[in-house]
């Protein structure tokens, strides 16, 4: 989709939800409208009318990436410029995303108005650009799969570098060196690696621990590549495995391959979670897993939709997201295993194929 339909689509957006105009303060939206990475912007849209207001730094910038956008380099913050431009161009009922913006935002834009207007001009109307980033086209998927291959391949090579005694830190370090050299523009996070006890923590970032003899070690990490960052978990052992360690592993995969099994257009957020958690209850395991199923993912490592219990939002052919199911022993470990998939037209196609099945180093 070329950077012009999507603002006529933010702008359609808008009108449906009865604005004649609407601010995008986001950075991640902005760039998805137009073009432009930058670290200050507002985009202000009008009617057929798009203009980006930035600061001096990126006059060169803004105009080489916001093709086909007017572009202002403002002597004031760019959002008061933007507001005031609005203003002007006889906007009176701007939309805005709350879930971007701060009291202390709101009232600055309000300042920047007039007066007869200040206090009905800017109506919130939710994330309308981030539901528009949740399907992905035809030029998105093609880089988010790129992106997702490096995490595979960055995964494959790890395999051979892990060995009992290297520290978290070590390990991380190794795969985000790897990820630069390979083209990586950034991580899309910060890299989890957790072993033995510590990969019962679902967020457990690496520290200086060192990698068992015997026990777990979870890898959770992405790479940004051309700005849309990859989402992928795998856990291996260290060791030979007891029994029940083998059990856990194997009703986590079964659970997570039922989740992506589940993927499918018109198929509810709340039905691919449950396709997991039904495994996992089976089981014995539910109450070990503590998070949501899965996630969108795309210019942000965390997008809609939501994968969890109860939610009633229906998945869309071209959206990607995260199917992570896992269970947590406090004490004792953890598994976790996440693959990105794609919504196709029939289902889903895994865009993170690395080996899951049962690994011991």
């Amino acid at each position: 989709m070329s950077l012009s339909l999507r603002k006529k689509s933010a702008v359609a957006a808008a009108k449906a939800a009865g604005m004649d105009g609407l601010l995008v303060t986001h950075l991640p939206d902005v760039r998805y409208l137009c073009g432009f990475t930058g670290s200050n912007a507002a985009l202000a849209l009008a009617g057929g009318r798009a203009v980006l207001f930035t600061d001096g730094r990126y006059t060169a910038q803004a105009k080489a990436e916001a093709v086909g956008t007017r572009v202002v380099i403002a002597k004031k913050p760019a959002v008061a410029a933007a507001c005031e431009w609005l203003d002007n161009a006889g906007v009176r009922r701007c939309g805005f995303d709350p879930a971007q913006t701060t009291v202390a935002a709101l009232e600055g834009m309000r300042k920047a108005v007039s007066a007869k207007v200040r206090r009905s001009m800017f109506q919130a109307t939710g994330p309308l650009v981030a539901r528009l980033r949740e399907v992905k086209d035809v030029e998105e998927i093609a880089t988010m799969w790129k992106a997702a291959r490096l995490g595979c391949r960055l995964f494959d090579g790890m395999l051979s570098y892990m060995q009992p005694g290297l520290t978290e830190i070590a390990v991380a370090a190794e795969l985000e060196h790897a990820a630069r050299l390979a083209g990586a523009e950034a991580m899309s996070f910060e890299t989890i690696v957790a072993s033995g006890e510590r990969s019962s923590l679902p967020h457990g970032r690496a520290t200086q621990a060192k990698l068992p003899r015997r026990g777990f070690v979870t890898l959770d990490f992405g790479v940004v590549v051309d700005g849309y960052a990859s989402d992928m978990t795998r856990t291996v052992h260290m060791g030979k495995a007891l029994p029940d360690e083998r059990e856990v592993y194997d009703a986590v995969l079964e659970a997570q391959e039922a989740a992506v099994a589940k993927v499918a257009p018109g198929v509810t957020a709340g039905e691919v979670d449950e396709a997991a958690r039904s495994v996992l209850r089976k089981a014995r395991l539910d109450r070990y897993f503590r998070h949501s199923t899965g996630h969108g993912v795309g210019l942000e490592i965390h997008e809609g939709p939501r994968l969890a219990a109860k939610q009633t939002q229906a998945l869309e052919q071209g959206m990607v997201v995260t199917i992570e199911p896992g269970v947590y022993m406090p004490g004792r470990f953890g598994v976790r295993i996440e693959d990105m998939v794609l919504v196709t037209a029939t289902g889903g196609e895994v865009l993170t194929p690395s080996v899951k099945a049962w690994i011991e180093l």
